[in-house]
């Protein structure tokens, strides 16, 4: 299972590299904030096609695919090009994510950011390798001397746009510096330390299910934007459901939960 994620990522990474850089045309779905493009549809191509030949009786969630359900206690979850809009825009900002789940539970995850030739690799329990070089979250950084990510997609839902902005303001005021790639670098980057957290309230299954197993493999805390553990419910809205979340250490967690959620 490992090596098929590994082999996944990478084949799937060398394929994005051969549509970045060139026009491209592409397709909205949800809203203008969410699209497709060929390159998306390929990558999901050869990934699921790779992981059906190796482990025909899972299940398979993908974002371009949807849910293939064999009732298995194995689901592995798709995200064959996180970060759409950057890589159609030419920003290096994206890349391909890759989660195995056992009765719900991530077990697995993988990230490939193939401009850059980085993979990242989770294992529950045994933590996250970062081309095979383990990597540990710092984690006596204040929210004060610390950078943060923060995203938030389109919407028409003007309380929920109203409550996006109120949370922007709250980390402007209470953090070094914001910065956002909106995209799975975000996570990655508060793994590695580079980023004191991340809070995106736009998230599906496969967009955040691995990414939160590499948060905590490498020391950190990722929850909803209540606190409450995220829970992957494999039911056929599974697709559907939207995570608001939050990353970074406890302490981080900590204050952003209190200062800029203003949650008790």
């Amino acid at each position: 299972m490992k090596q098929t994620i590994h082999t996944a990522l990478k084949t799937a990474g060398d394929e994005l590299l051969k549509y970045f850089g060139q026009p491209l045309d592409f397709s909205i779905k949800e809203s203008q904030s969410n699209i497709v493009t060929k390159a998306d549809l390929k990558s999901d191509s050869l990934i699921s096609r790779l992981i059906s030949d190796k482990f025909p009786s899972h299940n398979i969630i993908s974002e371009e695919s949807g849910f293939t359900n064999k009732n298995s206690e194995y689901t592995w979850v798709i995200d064959p090009l996180d970060g759409t809009s950057n890589f159609a825009s030419a920003v290096p900002w994206f890349g391909v994510l890759i989660t195995l789940l056992q009765n719900s539970v991530p077990i697995m995850g993988g990230a490939y950011l193939p401009v850059q030739n980085q993979l990242y690799f989770a294992e529950k329990g045994k933590g996250v390798f970062k081309n095979g070089v383990q990597i540990k979250m710092k984690g006596n950084i204040e929210l004060k001397n610390s950078l943060i990510s923060f995203s938030v997609d389109f919407t028409d839902n003007e309380p929920v746009l109203n409550e996006s902005i109120g949370i922007y303001k709250n980390l402007v005021k209470a953090s070094r510096n914001i910065r956002c790639t909106n995209s799975l670098v975000d996570f990655l980057y508060v793994a590695e330390g580079k980023f004191g957290g991340v809070v995106n309230l736009f998230t599906k299954i496969w967009d955040i299910s691995g990414l939160g197993l590499i948060i905590s493999e490498a020391g950190g805390v990722i929850k909803d934007i209540n606190g409450s553990d995220l829970q992957f419910l494999l039911n056929d809205g599974v697709t559907e459901r939207n995570f608001a979340v939050m990353a970074g250490s406890e302490q981080i967690i900590g204050e952003l939960t209190k200062v800029v959620l203003k949650k008790s």
